[in-house]
């Protein structure tokens, strides 16, 4: 295995939790596949940062635009992760990462040649269906690259790819928008992944599903045993979906993702409306955001993930309530004020926030799982999420503004009125991460003592 071909990286201050413990191959795998999150979070978002150009370009209102930028996605994107992740537990998951990073790079530069609505809407479908053979493999991969107690870690490191993609998708692609068109925005997010896809497909071998699982020799000959067992679609989510703690996680984080990521969906919009900026402008203040606050809250959740503090997942649980909880009263002040200065830290408060729960709720998800199900769980955690915040949190914004703007068209106070409405759902998740409490260690256990 790879853990035995090179030596490990050792780390005094997390000597024992697993981070010591972990090869300069994991780390290759853990980076190359975060780099491929970050990929699919730019050539996801970037069409955010330019939404107002878009509306102007090609003539659409405001849930047409929702419908064009967010909903083509997404429809696309859950309808085809379940089947891909389906494959993704039969087979080679580095070839079907690889081929799906290709194919929705390619369609992102597609984005950027459209010239009609059609066009446009075809363009987000593709990309949409490539990246449903992103995530869902990826997460399972890392699970079978790292042992039980090294994957909240590895999960929460792989997460930073999100910061990093959207730092990517609101300040380079704003600058380069501004700097020469919106279209050349789709151009530079899209050429990269073709390269990385070639990448890994020769760099990265497919690991045994299951290797990981065991404590000896015995125990992971049984484990490597069960994860070759392909289970029906229809049986992998009835197990899946009759564990009370599993699908209050996975609604949790669909609730986070409606709420933080459907308000900074369109937050990019309500800047260059409400303060008159560009679309590079809006970046300029977003972009910093992203970057340094969402990396440095993954790195420190990873971090604090990583020691003996955390090793219980109910702690992990109350971590995400509490912090979704305490953050959404400055999510909502971000659109109710009229200054700037005080919007500005808000987000400063409320970006951080969208970015902790990935790696803890991936991490937990796959320790609540057997491994041949682990890509299925994945996906559907990832349907869930990109329903809420592509498609119910686009177009609730979009109708919404549209419906209070009436006749004269959406303005800034129309999208302000539709983002206060959604703000309060970050409670809503408070609520699901709580009740995921009451099930988990039972859940947990059942994994570990095979009694699936």
């Amino acid at each position: 295995m790879a853990q035995q071909q090179a030596p490990a990286v050792r780390s005094g201050w997390f000597a024992g939790s697993g981070i010591d413990q972990m090869t300069a191959r994991q780390w290759y795998v853990l980076i190359v596949l975060s780099l491929v999150y970050a990929i699919n979070i730019a050539d996801r978002y970037v069409i955010s940062t330019v939404m107002e150009s878009i509306k102007h370009d090609l003539h659409v209102t405001d849930s047409e635009l929702a419908w064009l930028t967010g909903t083509a996605l997404a429809v696309f994107y859950v309808s085809a992760g379940i089947p891909i992740s389906a494959l993704a537990d039969r087979y080679s998951r580095r070839n079907i990462i690889s081929a799906a990073l290709v194919i929705w790079s390619a369609l992102t530069v597609f984005t950027g040649l459209s010239r009609t609505f059609a066009q446009m809407f075809a363009a987000r479908v593709g990309v949409g269906v490539g990246e449903s053979g992103g995530t869902p493999p990826s997460t399972s991969m890392l699970a079978d690259w790292f042992k039980p107690h090294q994957r909240t870690f590895a999960l929460t490191f792989w997460a930073l790819g999100a910061s990093l993609g959207a730092w990517i998708g609101a300040d380079v692609a704003g600058r380069i928008a501004d700097a020469f068109s919106w279209r050349a925005a789709f151009y530079a997010m899209g050429v990269p992944g073709l390269v990385m896809g070639i990448l890994i497909f020769l760099t990265i071998r497919e690991p045994q599903r299951g290797m990981m699982d065991g404590v000896d020799s015995e125990t992971a000959r049984a484990a490597i045993k069960r994860a070759q067992v392909k289970v029906p679609i229809v049986s992998a989510l009835r197990t899946i979906l009759s564990q009370p703690a599993t699908v209050h996680l996975m609604m949790g984080s669909a609730i986070t993702a409606l709420w933080g990521w459907g308000l900074m969906w369109w937050t990019p919009t309500f800047l260059q409306r409400s303060y008159h900026l560009t679309a590079g402008q809006a970046g300029e203040i977003l972009g910093p955001m992203y970057l340094v606050a969402g990396s440095a809250a993954t790195v420190g959740t990873g971090l604090l993930m990583a020691t003996s503090v955390m090793t219980d997942p109910k702690r992990v649980l109350w971590l995400m309530a509490l912090v979704v909880g305490v953050v959404t009263v400055p999510s909502f002040m971000i659109y109710w004020t009229d200054d700037l200065a005080v919007a500005k830290i808000c987000l400063w408060i409320l970006v951080p926030a969208m970015y902790f729960y990935i790696g803890p709720c991936f991490g937990l998800l796959n320790n609540m799982v057997p491994p041949q199900l682990r890509a299925m769980a994945s996906a559907v955690t990832l349907l869930l999420a990109n329903i809420a915040n592509l498609v119910i949190a686009p177009q609730f914004v979009g109708f919404v503004s549209d419906y209070v703007a009436g006749p004269g068209g959406a303005d800034a106070a129309s999208l302000r009125f539709a983002l206060l409405l959604l703000a309060p759902t970050g409670f809503w998740a408070t609520f699901h991460y709580i009740a995921a409490t009451r099930k988990i260690d039972e859940e947990i256990a059942r994994v570990r003592n095979a009694q699936f």
